[in-house]
Parts: structure tokens; C-alpha cells; sequence
């Protein structure tokens, strides 16, 4: 008499070896096979933005707000400038170091960057081409696509009063573009189009970090320092307006950022380039002040896991 294949213990009921291995891999592809709606999502790393805005001469205080960020490991994934913002923006995101950025600075010549001319009917004191030609040579003629730090330039579209945000292409022709203060500098055409300062609609591009998938936004705003003296003659009256549009504008740009810096400009005007010193420092002691505030953001994301 052959034997059966399931041998049950007379008396009492229990489970083969073969059905509970069965059972066990039924569960098993149970659990596999869960609908992804289930599945835990993956962590989205966080991508911080440093929005550099723009005020002349003041924009190196940008590089004292680069060197506290550096000196407390604050990663930076993305860098937007406008005006002298990116100046400053283009020469970090090239990948040179803040402390690099302070050496240029000391040993920079308004010769080599302020081309002036006095056409009356111009449009504008300076060319700007010396500008370009600095920062294409300091960044070894590198397009905007391929800065070791992804950057964008804010300029304004003359014809139509669009923003304009430069994402490849010629680094140091953004740089002209955003720079082209209306009545300064004269304005750059570039095929058919007419681009002057960013800061005429953007002087802190907040807004541009966020719709390029910033996730946390560190904005440095140069704008305030308004004096209460009234202008005297033509071109002082020309910057003062300047000032007074930028900081109406960065007062509600700013609201969208994370972390606002706000560097003291009271005692430095926005052509003031002799007083490079001061604007640094002063960058300094604003990031300083914020140094808590940027450290509690940068230990929750790490606790997270998206840094």
C-alpha cells in the first residue's frame, strides 16, 4: 500500500512543512506586491538658493554674507543676482571661494571695469563692455550653464518691463545686462531685444530661486541705507530714485524668502567703490546675526535626510 504524499498525525490536525513555505511566500509577494500608493515616498533633497540683490557699490557686502556662509559649511545649491548681485553671483558660481572673491575685489580698478562715455544722447555715462570683458575673464569665458554653481542673472526687458532671468549662454553679457542701470549705464541691445537693470523690476529675486526649485531661501537685501538728504544735481537725484525703487521693491520680494540678510548700507552709497572694505565687513556682522537662524534650518533638513 503506497504511503500518501500529506502524512497527518492521527488525532489532532496540523500543517505540513510544504503549506506553511507556501503560505509564507504568498505573504511575502503580498507584501512586495503593494501598490505604490502604500510605498513610503522617497526623500526629495532640499536645494537652498542665495538671492543676491542689487544696490552698486554696496553688492560687496555680498561677498562678507559668501565668506560667513562658507566659514559655517551652509551648502548653496543655486545662486541668483541681480545688478551687482550678480557680479558677485557669476564670480562665486564660477567656483571661486569667497575669500578669492575678496582678493579680486581689493585689487580691482574702476578702469577695469567703468568704461564712461560722454555722448550726450547715449543713453547711458558707461558702456558697460568693460564689465563684461571682467567677468569673462575672471571666470575663463565659462557659459552660464556650465558654472559649477547653477546661476541666474535678472535683467529687465526694456521694450516690454518684463523680467528677464538669463540661464545659459554668456556669462558676462547677463552680468552687463542686469547691471545696465537706466541713465548710468547705457542700455545693452542684444539681437532685437533691449535689456537694462534687473533691479528696475527684481533688485531681490526671490521669486526667480522659488520657480527654479529652490526649497530654502537665503536672500541678501543691499537696498536699505536711504539717506533723508535731498539730492543735489542731475545724476545724485538719478540715484536716489535708484535706491528709493529698489528698496519699495525688496521690501515685498523679500517677504518669500527664508532667511533675510540685511547688511547696514547706511553709510555707503551705491557708487561708492572706495568703501569696498566697510561693505564686506558689514556683510559679515549681518550673516553673523543670522548664523542660529541658519543653522536650525540646515540640522532639520539634515535630520530629514535631504542634505
Amino acid at each position: 500500500m503506497s504511503r500518501p504524499f500529506f502524512n497527518f498525525p492521527s488525532g489532532k490536525y496540523s500543517c505540513p512543512p510544504l503549506l506553511i513555505f507556501l503560505a509564507v511566500c504568498i505573504l511575502c509577494s503580498c507584501t512586495l506586491l503593494r501598490p505604490p500608493s502604500l510605498l513610503p515616498p522617497p526623500v526629495k533633497p532640499a536645494r537652498i538658493a542665495v538671492v543676491l540683490g542689487g544696490g552698486g557699490s554696496k553688492g560687496f557686502a555680498h561677498i562678507g554674507v559668501l565668506k560667513v556662509l562658507e566659514a559655517q559649511r551652509i551648502p548653496i545649491h543655486m545662486i541668483v543676482g541681480t545688478s551687482a548681485g550678480s557680479v558677485v553671483g557669476s564670480l562665486y558660481a564660477s567656483g571661486k571661494s569667497a575669500f578669492q572673491l575678496q582678493d579680486i575685489a581689493l585689487k580691482m580698478d574702476e578702469d577695469n571695469v567703468i568704461d564712461y562715455d560722454w555722448k550726450i544722447w547715449s543713453g547711458g555715462l558707461i558702456k558697460g563692455d568693460r564689465l563684461e570683458d571682467f567677468i569673462n575673464a575672471n571666470i575663463r569665458n565659462t557659459p552660464i550653464e556650465k558654472l559649477k554653481i547653477p546661476f541666474y542673472a535678472v535683467a529687465t526687458n526694456m521694450a516690454t518691463g518684463e523680467e528677464i532671468v538669463f540661464t545659459k549662454g554668456n556669462a558676462g553679457m547677463a552680468v552687463h545686462a542686469s547691471c545696465a542701470v537706466p541713465a548710468i549705464f547705457q542700455p545693452l541691445k542684444v539681437g532685437n531685444n533691449t535689456y537694462a537693470d534687473g533691479g528696475v523690476v527684481s533688485p531681490v529675486a526671490v521669486d526667480v530661486a522659488r520657480r527654479h526649485g529652490a526649497d530654502i531661501v537665503i536672500a541678501v537685501d543691499i537696498s536699505g541705507g536711504i539717506t533723508k538728504t535731498v539730492p543735489d544735481g542731475m545724476m545724485e537725484s538719478v540715484k536716489k530714485s535708484v535706491d528709493i525703487m529698489y528698496a519699495r521693491i525688496a521690501e515685498y520680494q523679500i517677504r518669500n524668502a527664508d532667511v533675510v540678510i540685511r547688511p547696514d548700507m547706511k553709510n555707503i552709497g551705491s557708487t561708492e567703490m572706495e568703501k569696498l572694505n566697510e561693505a564686506i565687513l558689514e556683510g559679515e556682522k549681518a550673516a553673523t546675526l543670522k548664523i542660529p537662524e541658519l543653522q536650525r534650518i540646515v540640522n532639520k533638513l539634515r535630520q530629514e535626510g535631504r542634505l
